[in-house]
């Protein structure tokens, strides 16, 4: 298929591994000293090296190439960090989730305190400009990671402003309201947390094309939840 791919011009790489290192598919390998593109199939075609480069030596290119896939980055990421994925979509497939059985709670146990700093939190429903989004460390995640991650309150939405959504089940595409949202406000920084499993990846490509439309360069992370409530490591 012809697509966008990233091309990077040995001459002028200086071997300093950036690029690679901000490769989060792993697509970009250091090779004799020098960067090299050695999983087409790996490159999303996103640009997340183009910044990194000191020496402007990665730019974009249309030519033939395979196609992005999703499902192998997340495979060798799981191999990487020593965690079994089932084949096929885990996101679909049923599976029973055992537990270590945990000392019954006190009966006046205090609630735990909610961290959510804002609403409505929905993508859909969020308004593009808000008072809150002056400054704000932005929380992107998928419906089920609250779910999944125990203590996603603490760990994750205190300290920053929540939208969530997902990609397999909503509507049309998240990335123009997410792009007007970074470019009319103040945002300090972004953080994308979603599942392991492949639709969850829509949510984090609606999040990097807005992050390049929006023309701004704000710092950036991508956390991955497995379905058994782990942090996968990138």
């Amino acid at each position: 298929m012809i697509r966008k791919i990233i091309r990077i011009d040995e001459d002028k790489c200086n071997g300093c591994g950036a690029c690679a290192a901000a490769c989060h598919e792993g697509a970009i390998e250091m090779v004799n000293g020098k960067a090299r593109l050695t999983r087409e199939d790996y490159c999303d075609g996103l640009g997340d090296c183009l910044p990194a480069c000191p020496t402007g030596a990665i730019t974009f290119e249309e030519r033939e190439a395979p196609a992005y896939d999703e499902g192998a980055v997340l495979q060798a990421k799981a191999e990487k960090a020593g965690i079994q994925i089932p084949m096929g979509c885990p996101g679909t497939r049923s599976k029973a989730l055992k537990r270590e059985p945990q000392a019954q709670a006190p009966a006046k146990a205090a609630n735990v305190a909610s961290q959510l700093a804002q609403w409505p939190c929905q993508i859909k429903l969020v308004p593009v400009n808000a008072p809150y989004f002056e400054g704000a460390n932005l929380l992107i995640a998928a419906d089920c990671t609250a779910y999944a991650y125990g203590n996603f309150h603490q760990d994750f939405i205190r300290n920053h402003i929540t939208l969530i959504g997902c990609p397999k089940l909503d509507e049309g595409d998240y990335t123009e309201k997410l792009t007007r949202i970074i470019q009319n406000n103040n945002v300090k920084s972004v953080k994308i947390v979603r599942m392991e499993v492949p639709c969850c990846g829509g949510l984090e490509i609606a999040v990097k094309r807005a992050l390049m439309q929006s023309g701004k360069f704000i710092p950036w992370q991508v956390v991955t939840i497995t379905t058994d409530g782990q942090i996968l490591e990138q």
